[in-house]
């Protein structure tokens, strides 16, 4: 192990028992020099402020990352306020660390923690989750029944996994006959059980591919919105690479309904010279997943493609005609990753969006997160009905967006924070290093301006596997980051 890689190490083996300490002294241990700081940043004015007085009742939904973060910068902002957070889980799950455990890197003991050292004193918890939401009447219903009224609420539900949307697939094969998938997980059990089958299944491949035959892998990436869009990608890239250290390949198949390996060009181009580095990678784009045969190792794939239609003499184009095909794949593995949706008591309630592509998640303005028809109501996190923004960093930069603008609606003020889409992915390339694919709705937003975000980097990798989690639960867990 280098000496830079050992050093982050010893970071991380000192920040990981989850205990009190401020910012500063989190960034102290953490041994956070000049590039760092500039990643993690000042603290914005949401994070110093604003804050109000008033005594009003404060409700989050949701027990994640997102609801924790938003309710403990509500927590110093508010006061004098009564807040509640209704979320049933007692384990809280570092999830990012998933894909880590899949690669053999971590363990289950390593992304868990407790939402009781989380949860500010006073606070009131309702171990449950909502049922119903009732925003004409500004209350929740749980599960159980229990009725919650609001001033403010902050929806922060996340997403939910939908395995059984594909025919033939539910999460019970997820383990068995070559089938993997590192998003299983429970979060309301705290189980990780998609990390801890995937880095089996990472042996399993490694075993097959050394038997003398050559195993088909397959990767798959839905066509809804998913958490962490990069996670496909991450998969095939640390298995195709665990089997090239052994000199071992694979036919390896990329199966995305997307067009395109990354929407912006020059990361797509630099996944393309990742992808020559292992045996035989190849893309199939416009192929989404949607039946399989389990027992026998067939997968269904729509395939979308166009073709020309008439020619236009006015336009003096080719119409162009969308087609659509069934494609069976023959395979030895695949790795799964399910399609995915917002919570159903959401999105059969008045908060999500009634029609259109993002039909069913929460219905926010794209800058402010707050909702556009219920103006006591915003959102945080994987729920939020918005263009970009569902992986881990970006619920981190929603924090001081929502809470800030809560504040000011509660105060009468205008919500002048915005957020402008940051989303973050840790494009693993290979064991020790990483593509920190930084973006928002305007194009590219790197932390590190003079650095090139498409080259892969040991710098990236060091940070996500040794400093990364202990930030999470000591900064941005406790609302300092």
């Amino acid at each position: 192990m280098s000496k830079k890689i050992e050093s982050s190490r010893i970071a991380f083996d000192v920040l990981n028992p989850i205990e009190d300490m401020s910012r500063r002294d989190a960034m102290k241990l953490l041994g956070l020099g000049g590039a760092a700081t500039m990643m993690m940043g000042a603290p914005t004015q949401a994070e110093a402020g604003p804050s109000s007085d008033k005594k009003v009742k404060v409700v989050v939904v949701g027990g994640g990352a997102g609801g924790i973060m938003a309710l403990v910068r509500l927590y110093k902002a508010l006061p004098n306020a009564e807040l509640t957070i209704i979320a049933p889980n007692e384990i809280h799950l570092y999830q990012p660390g998933q894909v880590f455990m899949a690669a053999g890197l971590y363990t289950h003991d390593d992304v868990v923690g407790h939402n009781k050292d989380l949860i500010p004193s006073g606070v009131e918890w309702i171990k449950d989750e909502v049922a119903n939401f009732d925003p004409d009447n500004n209350k929740v219903i749980t599960r159980a029944g229990k009725e919650v009224g609001y001033d403010y609420m902050v929806v922060a539900t996340g997403i939910v996994y939908h395995y059984e949307w594909i025919k033939g697939l539910t999460a019970d094969d997820i383990g068995t006959n070559g089938i993997s998938s590192v998003y299983l997980n429970d979060l309301e059990k705290g189980t990780t059980k998609g990390g801890e089958v995937t880095w089996t299944w990472f042996n399993e491949l490694k075993a097959a591919a050394a038997s003398g035959k050559k195993p088909t892998a397959i990767y798959t990436q839905p066509n809804t919105p998913i958490k962490c869009g990069g996670a496909p990608q991450k998969i095939l890239y640390l298995s195709a690479d665990h089997l090239r250290k052994e000199g071992l390949g694979a036919n390896y198949i990329f199966a995305t309904n997307g067009g395109k390996l990354f929407g912006l060009k020059e990361i797509a181009e630099s996944l393309g010279e990742v992808q020559k580095r292992y045996d035989t990678i190849t893309n199939k784009f416009k192929h989404n997943l949607v039946a399989m045969d389990v027992a026998n190792k067939v997968a269904t794939f729509e395939r979308t493609y166009e073709v020309k239609g008439e020619y236009d003499e006015d336009l003096k184009e080719y119409d162009m005609i969308t087609k659509k095909e069934m494609v069976d794949i023959k395979y030895d593995f695949i790795h799964v990753v399910p399609p995915m949706g917002p919570p159903a008591a959401l999105a059969e309630s008045k908060l999500g969006w009634q029609k259109g592509s993002a039909k069913g998640w929460l219905e926010v303005d794209q800058y402010t997160l707050q909702h556009r028809r219920y103006p006591n109501v915003f959102g945080i996190g994987d729920v939020c009905g918005i263009p970009k923004g569902k992986t881990g960093g970006s619920a981190r930069h929603h924090g001081p967006i929502t809470v800030g603008n809560l504040v000011a609606q509660i105060n009468g003020e205008p919500l002048k924070e915005k957020f402008d889409g940051y989303t973050v992915c840790p494009l693993k390339t290979e064991y020790g290093k990483i593509i920190m694919a930084e973006f928002g709705y305007e194009g590219y937003l790197p932390t590190i301006p003079f650095l090139d975000p498409a080259t892969p980097r040991w710098f990236w990798w060091a940070f996500d596997l040794y400093m990364l989690k202990p930030m999470y639960w000591h900064l941005m867990m406790k609302g300092w980051m």
